[in-house]
């Protein structure tokens, strides 16, 4: 029986970029080579596309495109019915090779936004994951409480600034208007990058600067005090798949940047320390939240519960960190499924 055709791609333009290389590394060597003929696909923090034919310790530690000159440039084949990837080696020879799925492990803009997501549909080439108008709602924190508001799940209250219509006077209101402390965050980043806790009006104008310089519109938060609490859904043709709830105590101010990959300050709890209903609404909660933004594959689902125990939608990951020590696995790990049984389950759903 041949071999499944699967590309894998990693890097990419946003400042996720490290959290994707490894991710991409635990995709690269769980995923099984008796099923797969994997294509590693890399994509310089500068978006060029190159294929990677070394090995995957060197993808990990960053340095897989050192000598980017010596390796084959990768372009997407746009011809209907191609279903390719074209390969210009150094010298300007081309090659088609044709794929039977791409799994994008690309976090934040240029990747889990939709754009990559957009294009393979053109070249007609099954993507693991969301789509592309699912894939851009979902990493557009305003458009998602939009889109989430009509189910009735409560969101923290927000005020939504853009960059060019925001001095020190509309962040002043809008913290008033929210409370201290608020959150400052990117509408469209993930990974706690750019987000900000800020305690008082001196620390406005810094918070607020670290937020634009990952992107042109902002959100302001109110902080809900209560557990944080992370849900795995895997939708396969229609049947979705959630996972028990993970409880983070991220031993920090809040789960930022460092707690989630730089320190081990955090401690997981799986299940979460809630009573068994109330894990049973986050799960609903979940789902519906999946199903109404049309995601499809996988999303990491998050929220906070109070100390009332109210669920409260903090947001939602359409292509979250997947190293092998990152919730998503590690919730459907706890569900039964193997690291490669999961790559396999993904790959199959692809469309």
């Amino acid at each position: 029986m041949s071999k499944t055709v699967l590309a894998i791609l990693f890097g990419g333009r946003s400042s996720e970029y490290e959290v994707s290389l490894a991710s991409a590394y635990s995709v690269l060597t769980n995923a099984d080579a008796e099923k797969y003929e994997i294509l590693p696909v890399g994509i310089t923090k500068e978006g060029a596309w190159l294929r990677w034919p070394g090995s995957y310790e060197a993808v990990r530690d960053g340095s897989w495109c050192a000598d980017a000159s010596s390796l084959e440039r990768v372009t997407v084949d746009l011809t209907p019915g191609a279903s390719a990837l074209l390969l210009r080696a150094p010298s300007g020879a081309m090659r088609s090779v044709r794929v039977d799925a791409v799994f994008p492990v690309l976090h934040g803009a240029y990747g889990e936004d939709g754009t990559v997501q957009g294009m393979l549909a053109l070249a007609g080439i099954p993507c693991v994951g969301c789509g592309a108008a699912a894939g851009a709602v979902a990493m557009d924190k305003a458009l998602t409480k939009a889109s989430v508001a009509p189910l009735g799940i409560r969101q923290a209250r927000c005020v939504v600034l853009r960059r060019g219509e925001t001095d020190a006077a509309a962040l002043r209101a809008a913290a008033s208007s929210l409370g201290y402390p608020v959150f400052l965050k990117p509408a469209r980043a993930g990974s706690s990058v750019g987000v900000s806790k800020v305690h008082s009006e001196a620390q406005l104008d810094a918070a607020a600067a670290a937020a634009f310089r990952e992107d042109e519109k902002i959100l302001m938060e109110e902080t809900i005090v209560g557990r944080e609490i992370e849900v795995a859904v895997l939708e396969e043709h229609g049947v979705c798949t959630v996972s028990d709830c993970a409880e983070i105590d991220s031993g920090a101010e809040f789960y930022d940047y460092d707690a989630k990959y730089r320190t081990d300050t955090s401690r997981f709890y799986i299940p979460a320390r809630l009573p068994e209903s109330v894990r049973g609404d986050v799960r609903a909660a979940a789902e519906r939240i999946f199903r109404a933004l049309e995601c499809r594959g996988l999303s990491r689902v998050d929220f906070f519960v109070t100390e009332e125990n109210e669920v409260v939608f903090n947001e939602i990951n359409t292509l979250p960190g997947f190293t092998s020590i990152s919730m998503y696995p590690k919730l459907m790990m706890h569900a039964g499924l193997r690291y490669s049984e999961l790559i396999d389950r993904l790959v199959a759903a692809a469309r």
